[in-house]
């Protein structure tokens, strides 16, 4: 008889404590046994990220041998659900008003229904620098996933890092800030990108400066630059170009619902239901949570964005599914930004 050598479960799933102790903030780590450092009140939140980041780096694991934390342990984090289902992804969830901070791998449906919390792209994770090549084509191929991926994962990761009650109009400047940053975390958008975006007023800066989650620098009157205090954004795989490509495809893919002089709310809706529809046929859809969460809308909001982007011509139709209570949609703007959407069936 042949013995089998136990072998013990990888277990991702990392939870890190803010603990506020004397006028300081001490970082505590449930999985490092000497954790306990000071961090700083403006860093706490961007340390807590890079630290659960760090232990994801290490602990890379096989697709087809991850596992869904959330339901070895009961499925204790959300509220009752229909199952386990999907593939299984990397869920960042906030706890206590931002001083538990918790990243598992989580399945599909166990990730949509916890609340607080959002999905991290694995390019993420890679490492930032790729090995040299001797010979370097002329004509650069792009790298990682799509554009229209990239912006929905960097939503997604927004809806975490900024706080539940920041507003569209400054999501909007964070999703450009953090698609065109530069190895230094540093940004600088020029005005006429804030006037093409109607966001050029200095309040949204100071509603993310109050989020601490960047710092406005001096710069020229032609531009505004700023230094992003997120350093979990550092680990973005896409290099640069591939990343201000994404920043572009957002632009454009919010112009219809600008040049319709439709408010920030409706912009950043239009940019949300682009970014997961199909390319071929235009078609998407979204659990209704979810799109509250990462667009900053009230569900009464939400449905009332959703027949503005009908009436201005962003959209085709939408409708919920009656069993699910998922929204769907077919977004008409596709032959604007590069592909074609035929009129629904």
């Amino acid at each position: 008889m042949r013995l089998r050598t136990p072998c013990s479960a990888a277990t991702r799933a990392w939870t890190v404590e803010l603990r506020s102790q004397r006028g300081s903030i001490t970082l505590v780590c449930q999985h490092c046994p000497h954790s306990g450092g000071r961090v700083g009140p403006g860093s706490a939140r961007a340390a807590a990220l890079a630290h659960l980041a760090r232990h994801a780096r290490t602990g890379l694991l096989a697709a087809h041998l991850r596992i869904c934390q959330c339901h070895e342990r009961g499925c204790r984090w959300h509220a009752r659900h229909r199952g386990c289902a999907g593939p299984v992804r990397l869920l960042l969830a906030r706890e206590r008003g931002g001083r538990v901070w918790r990243l598992a791998d989580a399945c599909t449906a166990c990730a949509a229904a916890t609340e607080q919390a959002a999905v991290v792209p694995d390019t993420m994770l890679f490492p930032r620098h790729q090995p040299w090549r001797a010979a370097r084509r002329r004509h650069r191929a792009a790298k990682g996933p799509g554009d229209r991926v990239r912006v929905a994962e960097m939503l997604s990761y927004l809806a975490a890092a900024l706080p539940c009650g920041s507003s569209g109009a400054a999501r909007l400047i964070a999703l450009q800030c953090a698609l065109r940053m530069d190895s230094r975390m540093q940004v600088r958008l020029p005005v006429g990108v804030l006037r093409g975006l109607r966001l050029s007023t200095p309040r949204l800066w100071q509603e993310l400066e109050e989020a601490r989650w960047l710092r406005t620098l001096p710069g020229s009157p032609g531009e505004v630059i700023a230094e992003l205090m997120d350093s979990a954004l550092l680990s973005q795989y896409p290099s640069r170009p591939d990343r201000h490509r994404a920043a572009d495809w957002a632009l454009r893919a919010g112009r219809a619902a600008r040049t319709a002089g439709e408010g920030p709310h409706v912009q950043l809706l239009s940019v949300y239901t682009s970014a997961l529809s199909d390319p071929a046929t235009g078609q998407g859809q979204g659990e209704i949570d979810r799109m509250q969460r990462e667009c900053a809308l009230e569900k009464h909001d939400l449905l009332t964005a959703l027949d503005r982007l009908v009436a201005i011509g962003s959209c085709a139709w939408w409708r919920t599914h009656p069993d699910t209570g998922d929204v769907h949609w077919c977004c008409t703007t596709e032959a604007a930004i590069g592909d074609a959407c035929p009129s629904p069936g």
